[in-house]
């Protein structure tokens, strides 16, 4: 047995070395010394045994020496390896910490090695070859502005010990995220420096949203149809927009920084004096405005309105003001004023409606256009009241509003919104005034009539269209994304089908998710036919056909208790048209007709050749002149209030209680017949039922038959076939089943996820292939931008584009190329079969 313990393991002291001056207390180094010294000695005699101390071969104080010493090593090292335990544990303690941090920490030694990298940089900077330098660049590759920043702060940090700054990394094709990048120097380790990643991506964008919005403020005052200012108490301009300056000959710079004074632009006469900072007499502060006229630099002259806020700044006085240019308005009094002087000689012929009224409100002169106005002889109009010619609820507060002009208790000139009875309901502004003459013994007033009924309907028109347009970009970027979807659950739904039998439990089930998909793609197709987006596939069809085969659905549908007739006009003309969009309208027209008449009642659905010479107008429908096949569907139940009748069609209005309907049916409907270049006209009262009126173009052709758009099934139900296919989907579902679903038919599908890796493997001339088959919208190269490249290689290569937009969006961008063809989304394995035979049959018969 020893007489002293062992060495301390050098592995240990060597950690504690490392720790460097500034980590270890003094005390504890030379403690660490001691041990080590101890250790030595103790090491030298290990050899020694108590036997031999017992047989007298060491004996004395030599003994007792060696004995203290042995000791002393052994409490030494004890003490060393407890205090190494203890900063082992802080070390972890500390790595630990930093590890738990969000944020990705780094830590460099001399010469740019790696001595420390934290979790959350490893997560960031995944492993790679190289440096922690190089994996940093990979995250900045393409982007050379990143890299001379990223250049910029490492040098910085080398010649300074610290930098902060911002980096955009990069991570795939389309996803950028911002870090906050500080570097500090390690104080007391040379060459050291510790580098610190946090995201501030969301900090970034909202700092790039406030600058825009920033930038769309400055925009709007400079390009704002009224002028903005502000002066300081000299009256020199510190704030000019740009239309100001445009008034004034001049910049806003050479305003502001030729230190120019408002007084220098004032012109007229017996303009108070004020002070030099405002064109009024007030010398306080608050608001107040007046009319001034300003002379620009070259010479234009502008009458203006000026309203403007003096308040007290650290700077001194500043005001805040308004200027509206009124030359307009001056302009048209001062045409106002010449009209009156001219007016017997331009009262026959004005293009307004002119009248004069005694004082009891009857008509003493009408020119003639308030005769037409009217809908009469202007002769008729005098001795009538004009209350005649007013609905009743209108009647009394018109006649109140004359009295008090009449009287001169009201403004001098007063116009009144009026609705005119007659035929047709026409709205006009009435512009009274009193006719003060002094050759005249009662007076009267006189009143100019403006027809706005033209301009209510178009505003009414707009409004309609913007909401239909909002609504329907919405409505079709919703379905585009749906319909992918759609497709891969129905393709997988096809698939899975073919391993099954029809007695199988999970055919049924199969069958069950089939069938909702197929629901949810009708859905599809109803908010594309809402928005007029939908992908028509129009035949030519005789109405007479798809009634016969649709009426018995359509018994079913409305239920035991409603008689329905279909009449069939006679020699009826073809049309140009989607069957199953066609069948939807009349099919949503039947349901609203339903729910019309839950007492029961008869529902009629009439067809007849329609030829009108004239445009017809209903509502705020303007139907041209033409050749149409008319569809009537009335029933008798319990018809639409006239205050509905012009909001039928608006997407989700509906009359029905909540949770009875979406409110889409008739916007469906209206969307399907405009896209089709149809109109829907409606005529309906209460109580009386309501006729739904669809006029079609008729289709002219000397053989219709033989201009029948096949449906793109083949005459055999043979669905297999040969050859190269390249399909290019982005959406990975989407292009697994299709590229199966032609497996399983016998073709060889090259996939490609993108339009550039379609027109590499193209170019590269390695594979044969005989068919294209691409989606339409893709990142970066999209649909037709490849077909553009690929026509250069291969001018006659067949082309089949997959889409859940319509195919009209992105025809007109291929010039016509007649070897494309379109299958639109959500398709089945059937359909998708079908469309590749067709389109390689034709191949090969060509």
């Amino acid at each position: 047995m020893a007489l002293m313990s062992p060495a301390l393991e050098r592995e240990e002291w060597r950690a504690v070395a490392e720790a460097g001056d500034t980590a270890v207390p003094l005390w504890m180094r030379r403690l660490s010394l001691l041990a080590a010294v101890l250790a030595v000695g103790a090491a030298a005699t290990a050899t020694l045994t108590f036997a031999e101390v017992a047989r007298g071969a060491l004996v004395g104080p030599a003994a007792l020496l060696l004995a203290a010493l042995s000791v002393l090593a052994a409490v030494a090292s004890l003490v060393a390896r407890r205090v190494h335990a203890g900063l082992s544990s802080r070390v972890d303690l500390l790595a630990h910490a930093l590890d738990a941090s969000p944020n990705a920490h780094l830590i460099l030694a001399p010469r740019g090695a790696t001595a420390y990298a934290n979790a959350a940089f490893q997560a960031l900077f995944p492993d790679g070859e190289g440096g922690a330098f190089a994996k940093i660049e990979r995250r900045l590759a393409g982007d050379s502005e990143a890299r001379a920043e990223f250049r910029r702060l490492r040098d910085e940090a080398m010649g300074h010990g610290h930098a902060h700054g911002r980096l955009a990394l990069h991570y795939g094709s389309s996803v950028t995220a911002w870090f906050s990048l500080s570097i500090n120097s390690l104080p007391g380790r040379p060459g050291y420096s510790l580098w610190s990643f946090e995201d501030v991506t969301a900090r970034h964008e909202m700092e790039q949203v406030i600058r825009d919005e920033q930038m769309k403020l400055a925009d709007f005052l400079d390009n704002a149809p009224t002028g903005f200012y502000s002066v300081d108490a000299e009256g020199r301009f510190l704030f000019v927009n740009q239309a100001l300056a445009d008034w004034l000959g001049t910049s806003p710079g050479e305003l502001v920084e030729g230190r120019a004074r408002l007084s220098d632009f004032l012109a007229g006469e017996g303009a108070p004096e004020g002070p030099p900072h405002a064109p009024f007499a007030s010398t306080g502060t608050g608001s107040e405005r007046g009319d001034v006229i300003l002379r620009g630099r070259q010479g234009r002259v502008v009458h203006a309105s000026i309203t403007q806020t003096v308040v007290q700044t650290d700077e001194g006085l500043r005001t805040r003001s308004v200027v509206r240019d009124l030359t307009p308005e001056r302009e048209w009094e001062e045409a106002l004023r010449q009209s009156r002087r001219r007016f017997q000689r331009f009262f026959a012929d004005a293009p307004v409606g002119v009248a004069l009224l005694d004082r009891d409100g009857r008509f003493s002169e009408a020119n003639r256009a308030l005769g037409g106005l009217f809908g009469v002889a202007p002769g008729n109009l005098i001795g009538r009241r004009l209350v005649e010619f007013l609905p009743e609820a209108d009647a009394r507060d018109v006649a109140r509003r004359l009295a008090a002009v009449s009287e001169g208790s009201g403004p001098t000139v007063t116009p009144i919104e009026v609705r005119l009875t007659g035929a047709r309901e026409r709205s006009a502004t009435v512009f009274v005034s009193r006719l003060d003459d002094p050759d005249e013994a009662k007076g009267g007033l006189i009143l100019h009539f403006i027809d706005n009924t033209e301009r209510r309907s178009l505003e009414t028109q707009f409004a309609q269209s913007q909401k239909m347009q909002a609504v329907g970009q919405l409505a079709g970027g919703v379905a585009h994304d749906f319909n992918n979807l759609l497709t891969a659950m129905i393709g997988f739904c096809d698939l899975l089908l073919l391993r099954f039998r029809p007695g199988d439990p999970s055919f049924a089930d199969i069958m069950q998710i089939k069938q909702n998909a197929n629901r949810a793609a009708n859905l599809v197709r109803q908010l594309l036919a809402f928005s007029r987006q939908q992908t028509l596939q129009p035949r030519i069809l005789s109405i007479t056909d798809v009634l016969v085969e649709l009426s018995h659905l359509l018994r079913r549908l409305i239920g035991e208790n409603i008689e329905l007739k279909v009449v069939h006009g006679r020699d009826l003309g073809v049309v140009k048209v989607d069957q199953g969009q066609l069948e939807q309208v009349i099919i949503n027209l039947a349901v609203n007709a339903r729910d019309a008449m839950a007492a029961g009642g008869s529902l009629t659905i009439r067809t007849s050749n329609a030829t009108t010479t004239a445009p017809i107008r209903r509502g705020l429908e303007v139907m041209p002149p033409g050749d149409y096949v008319l569809i009537e569907v009335t029933d008798t139940g319990i018809g639409i209030p006239k205050e509905h009748l012009e909001r039928i069609f608006e997407p989700f209005f509906s009359t029905k209680e909540v949770g009875s309907g979406t409110g889409l049916g008739l916007s469906t409907v209206y969307g399907i017949v405009r896209q089709t270049g149809g109109f829907v006209l409606v005529e309906s009262e209460p109580g009386h039922g309501a006729t739904f009126q669809i006029y079609l173009p008729r289709h002219q052709a000397s053989d219709a038959a033989a201009q029948r758009v096949d449906s793109g099934e083949t005459s055999s139900g043979d669905l297999t076939g040969a050859g190269t296919v390249l399909l290019v989907e982005d959406e990975d579902p989407v292009r697994l089943f299709s590229a199966r679903a032609l497996r399983n038919k016998g073709y060889r599908v090259i996939e490609a996820k993108s339009g550039e890796a379609a027109l590499e493997l193209i170019t590269e001339g390695k594979e044969h292939i005989d068919l294209l088959v691409t989606d339409v919208v893709m990142p970066k190269m999209d649909g037709p931008a490849l077909i553009r490249r690929v026509r250069q290689i291969h001018p006659d290569l067949k082309v089949i584009f997959i889409s859940g937009y319509t195919e009209d969006s992105f025809r007109k961008r291929l010039d016509a190329d007649s070897e494309i063809h379109f299958l639109p989304k959500p398709f089945s394995l059937k359909q998708l079969a079908g469309k590749v035979k067709e389109v390689m049959l034709e191949e090969e018969s060509v």
